[in-house]
């Protein structure tokens, strides 16, 4: 078991976002441009910056974007970008904010906002913005709870919503939002267990769910839902397991799924659901690999891939899979690279990228992809 400041800490979630868009010819017979880019955003929290990627749309492979890394604060932990493509934010541990950047939509190279950074709760370690892109949300660790802000769609600048901060559990570490934008999920570290809030739409507050909260294993450190927003998934780092719950749509409230927790490796980190919603993956952080897992649609349950566990580089922390469900990246914060695997659309089964892993900042942690129209 590894410790983060004397001690051992849950380090957030993952932020995954696309943008939909159609893509035609342009009259004369020329094929039509891609329509999408892809970028990949990646903290260290020693460096105290975001290195920034482009992403192969047909091979994966990443590469640096000009004017990489970018400067955060003291400590980032955690990166989010919202649903437009447009802004990204980074938790900063321990100088208390959150940096808000925009992103270029042609380049991918992030320029601060103004007014950024912004003044969080103690000590956050993850962040998350809701799927209409009008709110963000981080898990404050050292106070206990969650602070919400609202998003200026112009400019990306944060204020804070009317009652934040909302009280949480012992020390809450990752955040998740459904897709229906209606509930939010916090894992707490320290308490072995996850807390379940509704969102107000209209103001973005946040109403602890009837029951909440739910327990989890031991040292919940991120939580997943998968697309259809049926289930959750928590990865325990002490139990070395996933926990994996039923939503219920009505109330937000969660029920174990038959079967839970299901065992993954040792220190698993991180969870991350494919967008088709058919496979999870999990970073194993003390056996350097991901464990890849089929999800059964109809009830949640887990099952582990065919080879799986797949090898990483040095004590992979957090992992993405970016919205086309081609792909899957891994930050090796033990060998300051990215580890980048296909996903095998059938199986789920992971196969290393060509030029794989690619060199990233000083160990780095957390990553977030994104999608842009173009």
């Amino acid at each position: 078991m590894k410790s983060f400041w004397g001690r051992t800490l849950g380090l957030g979630m993952l932020a995954i976002f696309g943008v939909a868009c159609s893509a035609g010819g342009n009259g004369d017979g020329n094929p039509p441009p891609a329509p999408y880019k892809y970028y990949a955003y990646v903290v260290s929290r020693y460096a105290a910056n975001v290195s920034a990627f482009s992403i192969n749309a047909t091979t994966g492979a990443l590469t640096a974007v000009v004017g990489s890394p970018f400067t955060a604060g003291d400590a980032p932990l955690s990166v989010a970008v919202d649903p437009s493509g447009k802004f990204a934010y980074v938790v900063n541990f321990l100088s208390s904010d959150v940096s808000a950047f925009s992103i270029n939509a042609t380049t991918g190279a992030l320029t601060a906002v103004v007014g950024s950074p912004f003044a969080a709760g103690d000590y956050p370690e993850s962040v998350a913005v809701d799927p209409s892109g009008k709110f963000a949300y981080l898990a404050n660790a050292f106070s206990d709870n969650i602070s919400a802000f609202s998003i200026d769609a112009a400019t990306g600048a944060l204020t804070a919503v009317a009652g934040s901060p909302f009280a949480a559990a012992d020390y809450p570490n990752s955040i998740a939002i459904d897709p229906a934008n209606k509930y939010a999920y916090v894992t707490n570290f320290l308490s072995d267990n996850v807390t379940a809030f509704s969102i107000d739409a209209a103001t973005g507050a946040l109403t602890a769910v009837a029951g909440s909260p739910f327990a989890a294993g031991i040292s919940p450190n991120s939580v997943s839902l998968d697309p259809s927003g049926k289930f959750a998934y928590v990865a325990n780092v002490n139990s070395d397991n996933v926990t994996a719950f039923s939503i219920n749509a009505a109330t937000g409230a969660l029920t174990a799924v038959a079967g839970s927790p299901f065992a993954a490796k040792l220190h698993p980190t991180s969870v991350a659901i494919s967008p088709s919603g058919k496979f999870a993956y999990v970073t194993n952080e003390n056996s350097d690999n991901v464990s890849a897992f089929s999800i059964n649609a109809a009830t949640g349950a887990l099952t582990e891939v065919t080879h799986s566990p797949f090898d990483t580089g040095s004590y992979p922390a957090f992992l993405a899979v970016d919205p086309s469900g081609k792909f899957v990246y891994v930050p090796n914060h033990g060998s300051d690279s990215i580890s980048g695997f296909s996903i095998n659309a059938t199986t789920g089964a992971l196969t290393q990228i060509v030029g794989s892993p690619f060199a990233a900042g000083f160990a780095p942690r957390y990553i977030a992809i994104v999608r842009i129209t173009q």
